[in-house]
């Protein structure tokens, strides 16, 4: 916390406490109470306005710092571009813009389209238009509807609300766009359908999805929207089997299949993006978070040229195109961040990183599990994984939401920042979260995994 004074800090509290609104936080207790404020980051650690250190396991709260805090290099990459060419909307392009999907589109093959936007929910509200205007374009405005799966997440507008799967999110904001219709999680450890193996359950799960594009009619589906992983709405990893009659289906109707990988993507999983641990082949991609590690903000929204292709057709037709704009897609720091963050990646092997790091969580997740009968099931690739906790192993009886907050409280007096589902799918808001920078050594693991087993112990004895 070098260069902030007592009084600096004082005023920048009661500046926040003021004027400023929190995401996702109830702002009562501020009445009595200091905000958080982190005022410093560095590697895996950040200092809040008290000077207490963290290790920060949900990489900014929400996975989005993959390379960790405190990279000059990027600082200057994007200082470097804005002095050069700061902004010009997204009609014209840019340096860094084609340099970066060039770059990655060699990371997605099969994949050719990069549309640059500023948010998840933006990329996937893309998305969603584009599979709306092909329903018109080529189908006489009939597979208009879009599917998307219960827990599954993406994003806060009303559109991409409207195809999200966790209904405590949703509540208060309806009514909702029409024609998003939901399909069953594909979560074994909450089966929906009993007495199948592993594999048997994933195709079940999926032919569920069949199951309902034939009840709403295959020649109105036009789109699947689905997390690769499943991520705050219980790290949910799909059985085997599920992807592969996932994209059977999407084939046999026709239907467009879209990608989220807002959270799983540029590394977090071991692989590059998470759809890539199932060998399936997607329409669209969307990115945010991790595609810069929050130094800029920047989405993309990724198709095949078969998707781009539609909208070029017929260059007679004046609405042909695709008529979006994104103004802040037009920033050139968004891509110039992103193209040091993915040099950083590739340079420190940090995919690779995220694979053995998280193999190392998965083993300490899993001693804890043989420790704390609490524990009902561990989940996750990568460094992406989740605990569900449960009063009961056997009628899997979740835990309470308060004592999930207690837990995580537990951990932060530890010095370790976890996250958790809340306040996201109703009476089942019981796991906790991890998802510490690509960066994460083995002693970083170590230390997040005992911060949660003392927790534990505190909470549930």
């Amino acid at each position: 916390m070098d260069g902030y004074t007592d009084n600096d800090i004082s005023h920048v509290v009661e500046a926040d406490r003021a004027h400023v609104w929190h995401h996702l936080v109830q702002h009562k207790p501020f009445e009595t109470g200091e905000p958080r404020i982190i005022v410093e980051g560095k590697g895996i650690r950040v200092w809040d306005q008290k000077g207490r250190e963290f290790i920060d396991a949900v990489s900014g709260a929400v996975w989005t710092v993959n390379v960790g805090y405190g990279r000059e290099s990027i600082a200057k990459a994007v200082a470097d571009q804005l002095i050069k060419m700061n902004y010009f909307a997204g009609a014209a392009g840019t340096v860094p813009g084609a340099i970066f999907a060039e770059k990655l589109i060699e990371k997605m093959p099969g994949l050719s389209r990069v549309y640059y936007c500023n948010s998840g929910s933006e990329a996937n509200e893309k998305a969603f238009k584009m599979i709306r205007q092909i329903a018109h374009k080529r189908y006489g405005g009939k597979k208009t509807k879009i599917l998307y799966r219960d827990r599954d997440y993406h994003g806060g507008t009303i559109g991409t609300m409207s195809a999200g799967g966790q209904d405590e999110r949703v509540m208060q904001y309806g009514p909702l766009a029409p024609d998003f219709i939901r399909v069953p999680h594909c979560m074994e450890y909450r089966a929906q359908w009993e007495g199948l193996t592993s594999e048997d359950y994933g195709r079940r799960a999926a032919d569920a999805i069949e199951e309902v594009i034939l009840a709403e009619g295959p020649e109105t589906v036009g789109g699947l929207c689905l997390e690769p992983i499943t991520a705050g709405g219980g790290v949910i990893t799909p059985p085997p089997g599920y992807w592969d009659r996932v994209q059977e289906i999407c084939r046999k109707y026709d239907v467009l299949l879209h990608i989220d990988e807002v959270v799983c993507g540029m590394g977090r999983t071991g692989k590059w993006f998470g759809y890539q641990h199932y060998g399936i082949e997607p329409d669209f991609v969307t990115m945010a978070k991790g595609v810069a590690s929050g130094y800029a903000a920047i989405a993309c929204c990724v198709t095949t040229e078969r998707v781009f292709d539609m909208f070029k057709d017929d260059a007679t037709d004046p609405l042909n195109h695709f008529r979006d704009i994104s103004t802040f897609g037009g920033c050139t720091a968004g891509p110039a961040a992103a193209l040091e963050n993915m040099r950083i990646i590739e340079d420190e092997g940090l995919v690779e990183n995220a694979a053995r790091m998280g193999e190392r969580l998965t083993a300490n997740l899993k001693k804890l599990e043989e420790k704390h009968p609490v524990i009902g099931d561990v989940r996750g690739i990568g460094l992406f994984q989740g605990l569900e906790l449960v009063s009961d192993r056997d009628s899997k009886t979740p835990v309470a939401e308060s004592q999930i907050a207690a837990v995580v409280a537990g951990c932060a007096e530890r010095g370790v920042i976890i996250g958790a589902s809340n306040r996201s799918v109703p009476g089942l808001n019981n796991v906790l979260c991890f998802s510490p920078a690509l960066i994460a050594r083995p002693a970083d693991i170590d230390a997040i995994t005992d911060a949660v087993d003392g927790a534990l112990a505190q909470v549930f004895g």
